[in-house]
């Protein structure tokens, strides 16, 4: 409705990542040179860590977006608490390799896989997200199938996305070999107070902004104080703002507002958070606890769904 009202081409605060709205901000940029330095080297581990709606998916589909997609081969994996087989199930459906009857049988499968796309040429990428979820025995199948090589070569590097926790998961002493296998590490950190109205700008911009509404002064300062900067969490108080304003038919954006929907969140969000508050401040710890239920609800859909298929059905492959 109010993309309509503001003449916008659409939604400009979508929770959804996409990266036509992808913003260069410090963090995301060094993040993203990271990504590119580990993945110069052709081997080992690439890991991303932020706090839940932090932009490593964003930050993904950046990196994706600039690489050549015929020079690799890749598989996406969404973990939601798997076992290590079922992990080795979900990366063998990635790369399009039929189900075996057994682990031998499957991860000869990769293997072959892996060794024909090097022939022919392509680099073979494999993507872990939510990572934090996993159990060391699912972390020690990633680690082996970095051992596969050819000719001196890996035959596949991984990239590790995951939330903070997974970092002290990290420094564990079973974990000694994958952590020696880390090529680069980063965590994503939050926006700046400084960046937060270049970052709202901009994604308005992408959808045919012209100035109105109009965000008045105070207004940016007040969004990144009730949202920490996290972009996720930005997008969901904007998009509420700016149905808002439609419904009142303003013009402008005001500090008052930014208030007033702040708390309309945290009454939304307090029904399935462990406590409430009126202050704005504790917005964020609301969202958090909210959004990462839905991150895990969502992506554990996803998961065992694609187990199923694999499991009863054979799986469709590539």
């Amino acid at each position: 409705m109010y993309a309509d009202y503001y003449g916008f081409s659409e939604m400009p605060f979508r929770l959804t990542p996409d990266s036509r709205f992808f913003f260069a901000s410090g963090e995301h940029s060094r993040a993203l040179s990271h990504l590119i330095f580990g993945l110069a080297h052709q081997e080992g581990f690439i890991i991303i860590t932020g706090e839940v709606g932090a932009g490593k998916t964003m930050l993904l589909e950046r990196l994706q977006e600039r690489l050549d997609r015929g020079s690799y081969l890749i598989s996406r994996v969404d973990t939601a608490q798997v076992l290590a087989d079922d992990l080795l199930r979900l990366v063998a459906s990635g790369f399009g390799v039929a189900p075996g009857p057994d682990k031998a049988t499957l991860l000869r499968g990769i293997a072959e896989v892996l060794r024909d796309g090097r022939a022919a040429g392509r680099r073979c990428l494999l993507v872990v997200d939510e990572v934090q979820a996993l159990e060391l025995p699912a972390l020690e199948e990633l680690r082996m199938l970095s051992n596969l090589s050819e000719a001196g070569r890996s035959l596949v590097q991984t990239i590790l996305l995951g939330q903070p926790q997974f970092r002290r998961t990290l420094a564990r002493a079973e974990l000694d070999q994958l952590r020696q296998r880390v090529l680069a590490s980063y965590h994503l950190g939050p926006l700046r107070e400084e960046e937060m109205q270049a970052y709202v700008e901009h994604r308005l911009r992408a959808v045919g902004w012209n100035g109105r509404p109009r965000w008045e002064d105070g207004t940016f300062d007040l969004l990144h104080q009730c949202t920490g900067g996290i972009p996720r969490r930005i997008n969901r108080l904007c998009g509420r703002l700016l149905l808002h304003g439609a419904f009142e038919q303003s013009d402008s954006i005001s500090p008052a507002m930014v208030r007033l929907i702040a708390r309309e969140l945290e009454r939304d969000l307090a029904a399935t958070a462990d406590s409430a508050t009126t202050n704005p401040d504790k917005v964020p710890d609301l969202i958090d606890r909210v959004e990462a239920l839905e991150v895990i609800v969502a992506r554990r859909e996803r998961v065992f769904a694609r187990l199923s298929d694999l499991l009863t059905n054979g799986g469709s492959g590539r």
